[in-house]
């Protein structure tokens, strides 16, 4: 027995020490010819801002198409059943229609899968709370989260190197030599190329209406345009929604506390919000504003998913909120009646962008 033993110990070294020998496979053979990639920025009134590209991450075909691939594949879970498109599906604008995600081990987050529209310009920090200041970075976590996708990257990396296809996709993409130059870092690279590219079409209803007067508001959308944007100067009431929702990408990118906990204190908050990012408490209770493009198809609303519909988050903001320790100044009891309320709904409605939720070049390339 003790011999049979050592036999199998000394097979199990044998057999790891040949595991440990894999060949590198080079890949110079493979051309590397790497092309700009260039996003189509909207024709907007006003425009858009620039678009920051980080120069150690040019963008280019290869690298785009690359990181597409990756964002669909399950292969960055542990178990093979979830990719970043599991919580980020074109159709509902890169949210997944529910109030909290859920990973791999079925275990619900605490926060609600934001939209990715315009993602690429989101200066003042990613996610709700702003803790990640890159794509670069956010495309890092999801990975090792164990409440997402619950996998290490080494584990990645290593299915990577061994995958029929990713290994000249990485070589066409960065140039790597071989195999062994595959990393997780590339791989984030790779994904935050493709987040970038993920850019309003500029062809909603609004755009044509603002920009160029192909298309007209309805009685009720204008309405609804005047209490959002007029500040109370055409005979409408003030929605106070442009303060923090200005044109053109709708959104202020700032963070806020828009008054929907009760709190007492600073420290009265179920989820302390941007405070826990920046560690200071006059941060707590806020969250991300988020853009209001697209916003028909990113139910339900809210950080957590509290607000199931349009209407449940308009009649919020016409109360003025909850009592809460340092709500935003511009939350205020505006008091809108029914008609205005629909009115506002029947505008934000014409924020929808149907060319992006149907744009092929964002979509599963399997």
């Amino acid at each position: 027995m003790r011999i049979c033993l050592q036999s199998i110990l000394l097979l199990l070294l044998i057999l790891v020490g040949l595991s440990s020998c894999r060949k590198d496979v080079d890949l110079t053979d493979i051309e590397y010819n790497p092309q700009e990639f260039r996003i189509a920025i909207p024709a907007t009134d006003p425009p858009y801002p620039q678009l920051e590209i980080p120069a150690d991450n040019p963008m280019t075909i290869d690298g785009v198409a690359l990181g597409r691939a990756l964002f669909y594949d399950p292969i960055l879970s542990a178990d093979g059943t979830m990719s970043c498109a599991s919580c980020h599906k074109q159709e509902l604008s890169f949210t997944d229609g529910l109030a909290v995600s859920t990973g791999i081990d079925n275990i619900a987050g605490t926060r609600s899968s934001m939209s990715l529209l315009d993602i690429g310009f989101f200066y003042r920090g990613l996610f709700w709370d702003g803790s990640v200041s890159t794509l670069e970075e956010q495309a890092l976590l999801p990975v090792e989260d164990p409440i997402e996708l619950h996998n290490q990257w080494p584990d990645v990396v290593e299915k990577f190197r061994e995958h029929e296809a990713y290994p000249e996709l990485f070589r066409k993409a960065f140039g790597i030599e071989s195999d062994a130059d595959i990393t997780k870092e590339l791989a984030a690279k790779a994904i935050a190329q493709f987040e970038r590219t993920l850019v309003s079409s500029g062809n909603s209803k609004y755009d044509r209406v603002i920009s160029s007067a192909t298309d007209i508001f309805t009685d009720q959308e204008q309405m609804g345009f005047e209490i959002f944007f007029s500040e109370g100067l055409t005979g409408f009431p003030d929605g106070q929604c442009f303060h923090c929702h200005g044109a053109p990408m709708l959104t202020d990118n700032s963070f806020r506390n828009n008054g929907i906990d009760e709190a007492l204190d600073s420290l009265d908050f179920k989820d302390l919000g941007r405070g826990v990012a920046t560690g200071s408490s006059a941060d707590n209770g806020q969250f991300r504003t988020t853009s209001l493009r697209n916003i028909e198809h990113t139910a339900p609303y809210m950080h957590d998913g509290r607000f199931a519909t349009l209407e449940e988050v308009m009649d919020h903001y016409s109360s003025g909120g909850e009592n809460s320790w340092g709500k935003d100044p511009l939350i205020l009891d505006i008091k809108l009646n029914e008609e205005e309320k629909a009115a506002v709904i029947a505008f934000l409605k014409t924020l929808s962008d149907e060319d992006f939720l149907t744009n092929p070049a964002y979509s599963n390339p399997n």
